[in-house]
């Protein structure tokens, strides 16, 4: 019997307000089609909203194992996931609570990291379901000090995770003009990438989001209505994010492991947010069904309805793409 969504979640509301909010929720769930006693991943745990939904009908024999990038983000799902809403969950190296405990709660497991990290790790055909909400968090987001937001003055970091890599500011100021305008053309689909690139290597050096947003918006003007309709900075952020954190490329790592690692009838269920993600998922998936690993659940791609844009405006890029492993 299906538990029900929202009601008890504990991501509704942090002090009081409205938190982060998960996107495609129950339709996620829904395509997981969780088996009490199973094993899921889920690669992107962000701030726990999917992992919660999914720990709470696997029951006390299941298992889930969640991954993320952010060290920020896993200290909160560790509170969401890792615990019931009475407080009790069976979180490794955690103590027990007391009280009114949950005894349907299965293990989790929360592990800092990429999918490619896990998938090296991880028994062939031992997963019942694995999904992925790629992309960037509320939580990222709406931290200027992040620096993954031209709203707000920060550090050019954008990393997923703050203890290593290169950052968006080294990018910036380092990156020779040909390969930056390359990057910004590639990974943000921004056709005035060289108009763009050269602005930024003049202004050099170029030290916060709000600068280089400055930069980038006297780069590439509105030229008509459509394009009024993004801030002109949009594209170029994206690129810099996916270049920094490696996003394709850890997309194209879960993609090609997650075969091996679905037991038949486990279900892959992936969440994108913009059309260079898109592509890469449906081609996969359509590759696999054609070598008869998968059995395509969506044809077309699920988007939020209506009711949910106006709940939580961030869905309105969503897509959602599904397949059975045969």
């Amino acid at each position: 019997m299906d538990e029900g969504f929202g009601v008890d979640t504990p991501e509704r509301g942090h002090g009081g307000k409205r938190g982060h909010v998960p996107v495609l929720l129950k339709e996620a769930i829904d395509f997981l089609a969780i088996r009490q006693g199973g094993t899921y991943i889920d690669a992107t745990v962000g701030l726990g909203g999917h992992s919660y939904e999914i720990a709470k009908r696997l029951g006390a024999a299941g298992h889930l194992i969640g991954v993320d990038k952010d060290p920020a983000a896993l200290e909160i799902a560790r509170t969401v996931v890792g615990r019931s809403l009475l407080d009790v969950g069976k979180v490794p190296g955690e103590p027990q609570a007391t009280g009114d405990e949950r005894t349907d709660w299965p293990s989790v497991e929360l592990r800092h990291g990429s999918f490619a990290d896990l998938a090296n790790d991880q028994r062939p055909m031992t997963i019942d379901g694995l999904l992925a909400d790629l992309g960037v968090s509320s939580l990222q987001l709406d931290n200027a000090t992040r620096g993954f937001s031209f709203q707000a003055e920060g550090p050019l970091d954008m990393r997923m995770n703050t203890q290593s890599g290169e950052t968006a500011e080294q990018v910036v100021n380092q990156v020779d003009e040909v390969t930056l305008a390359n990057l910004i053309y590639e990974f943000g689909e921004e056709r005035r990438s060289r108009r763009i690139a050269r602005a930024i290597v003049r202004s050099r050096p170029i030290r916060s989001t709000a600068q280089l947003a400055e930069i980038v918006s006297a780069a590439a003007r509105p030229m008509n209505q459509a394009e009024r309709r993004i801030h002109p900075a949009t594209r170029t952020f994206q690129a810099l994010r996916i270049f920094v954190n490696r996003e394709l490329d850890d997309l194209r790592d879960l993609l090609k492991a997650a075969p091996r690692l679905l037991k038949p009838g486990g279900r892959l269920v992936i969440i994108s947010f913009h059309s260079l993600e898109d592509r890469i998922v449906k081609d996969a998936l359509r590759e696999g069904a054609k070598q008869g690993q998968y059995q395509l659940l969506t044809k077309k791609p699920v988007t939020a309805t209506e009711e949910e844009i106006d709940r939580n405006p961030r869905s309105r890029s969503a897509k959602l793409r599904a397949a059975e492993r045969i």
